[in-house]
């Protein structure tokens, strides 16, 4: 069966994300035993990841690399910012174990889009919090294998997304 819209996907990859000097900021191994599942057209990740797998079968190896333009963007400073411990408070209390350098904190804008910025920094008043996607600003170079092609289920179409191993559970 091969990759096409509408397909459940299970996929084993390296992947080595590289600064614009060929540095590897980000390294990543998923395996066959516990590979990544998506719904084919749905997924919610990079297109050109998609279109790179379009077609391919269980079994086909692929090598390819997206550059950050096509991946997640370039790394914007404007998203880097501090933001007062004040709006974090609960109840007058700010929860320090929360909010450690390195955890996501979920946020929303002013038009309730949902938003997960890293700690870069806790000061005395104020955080430093990093709203870019964390592979801005990098290329991606994936190596890796097809697993598994299925049809999705009536039940993951509608819901736009996989149930069960490797996907979503409700």
């Amino acid at each position: 069966m091969k990759i096409e819209k509408n397909k459940v996907v299970a996929v084993a990859y390296d992947l080595q994300a590289k600064d614009r000097e060929g540095k590897v900021e980000v390294s990543e191994k998923v395996n066959a035993q516990e590979p990544m599942v998506f719904l084919f057209g749905s997924s919610g990740l990079p297109e050109k990841f998609e279109e790179e797998l379009d077609g391919l079968s269980s079994g086909s190896e692929f090598k390819f690399v997206i550059s950050s333009d096509e991946a997640y963007g370039d790394f914007e400073e404007e998203a880097v910012v501090n933001l007062s411990k004040e709006i974090f408070k609960i109840d007058g209390d700010f929860d320090e174990s929360k909010f450690q350098v390195g955890t996501f904190v979920p946020m929303s804008d002013a038009d309730g889009n949902f938003l997960r910025g890293k700690v870069l920094a806790v000061n005395q008043n104020e955080l430093t919090i990093d709203f870019n996607h964390p592979l801005a600003g990098l290329n991606l170079e994936f190596q890796g294998k097809v697993v598994e092609v299925r049809d999705a289920t009536s039940e993951e179409l509608d819901h736009g997304h996989v149930h069960g191993p490797g996907g979503h559970h409700h």
